[in-house]
């Protein structure tokens, strides 16, 4: 698929792709005619690689986690120096105290939601 449908079925602007790209986040194989090509794997990791910066993740810290992820998924266990175990250690905790951060945000916009006459608007899974 061209990055236009690769644009509109993960709802990343097409800008967006090309610095994923640009930051080794994401690969395209290239037509005859220049054209970036993707396939079906390319929607999950766009998607994948969004949630992540959007988590609040840097760019290079994306591509350490997907890069894990994939070590992960191998039978051999991950292996890093100390160095990286420290950082991945840091960024564990920021993203723990984000966490607990929108989780009380969540709360307190569901109790509001919960005590108004619009509680019927909350899915009751995104409560629970």
């Amino acid at each position: 698929m061209k990055i236009g449908e690769l644009s509109e079925r993960t709802g990343i602007p097409t800008r967006m792709l090309r610095y994923y790209e640009q930051q080794e986040l994401l690969d395209s194989e290239r037509t005859a005619n220049g054209y970036r090509s993707y396939d079906e794997a390319d929607v999950e990791r766009a998607s994948r690689v969004r949630g992540l910066i959007q988590s609040g993740l840097s760019t290079r810290m994306t591509r350490v986690v997907l890069d894990l992820e994939r070590q992960c998924a191998l039978a051999a266990p991950p292996s890093c120096s100390r160095a990286l175990a420290e950082e991945l250690a840091g960024e564990l905790e920021a993203l723990e105290t984000r966490l607990a951060c929108l989780t009380k945000s969540r709360d307190a916009v569901a109790e509001y939601l919960q005590r108004s006459e619009h509680g019927d608007l909350i899915r009751r899974e995104a409560v629970a």
